[in-house]
């Protein structure tokens, strides 16, 4: 096992900085242990049953990901981040004391998880440019990035999609069924 920040070479050639990848790998395991509390969340408080699923089957994919960013930062003698940000934590707080005041629907929820698609979206796209990475670091990265690039695309368009007039029927108005866009 390799000792963090110990340069050595990697299968590829190129140098490895075990701990320039630890801090990068951290970096996107915390911000996606985020967004599986995010999902855990809007899944909670979701009114359409579709959705529900549709956000724990996301939580339960995400955290297959953080599993495998895990793996690698052990593979690099680290010790892997087990908690998301505090800055996640406090917007999951406001989050819930503003839909206490204000109620929240469906299309609030979906925004806020297109809001954090995005962020999260970002943070892993930085990573994906920084040229210090290791070979086998950045082509991980990039094989979990589909799922991220997946769940910001098809929130962004539902969030366009409900912006843009067409309504979300929640189980109740849909008459008991799992309901859908409208």
């Amino acid at each position: 096992m390799l000792e963090p920040g110990r340069g050595s070479v990697d299968t590829s050639g190129g140098t490895l900085d075990a701990t320039h990848d630890i801090s990068v790998l951290n970096s996107l395991i915390e911000t996606t242990i985020d967004s599986v509390d995010g999902y855990r969340r809007s899944a909670q408080e979701a009114t359409n049953s579709r959705f529900s699923a549709e956000f724990l089957d996301r939580a339960n994919e995400r955290e297959r990901v953080v599993s495998q960013l895990r793996d690698r930062v052990r593979q690099l003698g680290g010790a892997p981040e087990d908690d998301g940000t505090v800055l996640g934590a406090a917007h999951r707080a406001f989050l819930t004391l503003r839909d206490r005041i204000t109620g929240g629907d469906d299309a609030s929820i979906i925004a806020e998880v297109d809001h954090g698609e995005s962020y999260l979206n970002g943070k892993w796209e930085t990573a994906l440019q920084d040229d210090r990475l290791s070979t086998q670091t950045r082509a991980l990265i990039q094989q979990l990035y589909s799922s991220v690039r997946d769940g910001r695309d098809r929130w962004r368009r539902l969030h366009e999609d409900v912006g843009g007039g067409a309504g979300i029927a929640s189980d109740a108005s849909a008459g008991g069924t799992s309901g859908g866009i409208s």
